[in-house]
């Protein structure tokens, strides 16, 4: 009989666990912890940590900017609490504000990553057309009673389909900016990949798999899905389809805006109230 004394448990007991969330996030600065700013990372790691006692950051799927909302953000974050998977939704969702509710609770590979290992995202963006919006509406869509051409933004919506560099609708991210400079400088170097390129070099090459526009009622929807998404894309997307649907770009003019790749090319960014991440996809194994 072997008689020698079990490894630590405390390296056992460590789990991946993958959180699936549901938030409004009118009252947030968006996801990421900011100092002296509520947001929905923050409080998330604020509500595990009264239940475990420890200090962790949830890793989401992305960073919705403040005031968007989701249907099904995705997070994942390392713990030795052996509070069954079972016993989270409750536990997380007496702490946390009614605004943010956990629906979903399991344990994933010890490898999976909410952002790393995702596959596909689906955004939601809501215009409400209506001469008057619903005031318990209102936080929740963008509000824009005035004529469009509703048939040439979904012609337009369909032109974003395919691989393209997306650079005309990407906002300015600084922290992004600099990975991709230091990638860049990687590949001056000769720290090339089998592709000639560098292995962790960042593009704003996105594939878009759909891209519609419909109309039901007095709401008009854009919903979007693809393997990735820049910094305020979809709304700076949304923004350029409103400029074909008043008539001051073409659907030719889109083609040029997209191959432009120039961000004072494209339209406005849209409100933020008006935009949902609607899920997260992920490969079948290991989530």
């Amino acid at each position: 009989m072997d008689d020698r004394p079990a490894p630590e448990d405390s390296e056992k007991l460590v789990r991946n666990l993958k959180l699936i969330l549901s938030y409004d996030g009118s009252e947030f600065a968006g996801w990421q912890v900011q100092p002296d700013r509520t947001t929905i990372q923050g409080t998330l790691a604020s509500a595990i940590g009264r239940l475990t006692g420890e200090n962790v950051l949830p890793q989401g799927s992305g960073r919705t900017d403040a005031s968007v909302h989701a249907l099904a953000q995705v997070a994942t974050f390392q713990t030795a609490s052996p509070i069954p998977t079972e016993n989270w939704i409750k536990a997380l969702n007496d702490i946390l504000p009614a605004s943010i509710r956990v629906l979903e609770v399991s344990e994933a590979d010890p490898d999976f990553h909410a952002r790393k290992s995702a596959r596909a995202k689906t955004y939601r963006y809501r215009m409400y057309r209506g001469a008057i919006c619903p005031p318990f509406l209102a936080r929740y869509v963008w509000h824009y009673p005035f004529p469009l051409d509703e048939g040439a933004m979904a012609g337009a919506a369909a032109l974003a389909i395919g691989e393209h560099d997306f650079t005309s609708f990407a906002a300015v991210d600084p922290e992004r900016v600099e990975r991709m400079a230091a990638y860049e400088n990687l590949n001056h170097r000769g720290r090339r990949g089998s592709q000639g390129q560098s292995e962790n070099q960042e593009t704003n090459v996105r594939t878009i798999f759909s891209s519609a526009w419909t109309r039901e009622r007095d709401e008009l929807t854009y919903t979007v899905r693809g393997n990735g998404f820049l910094h305020h894309m979809v709304r700076n997307l949304v923004g350029t389809f409103l400029l074909v649907g008043k008539g001051t770009l073409t659907p030719d003019g889109f083609r040029r805006v997209l191959a432009a790749r120039d961000r004072s090319a494209a339209g406005p960014t849209a409100p933020a109230s008006g935009l949902y991440l609607v899920n997260v996809e992920y490969a079948a194994v290991g989530t």
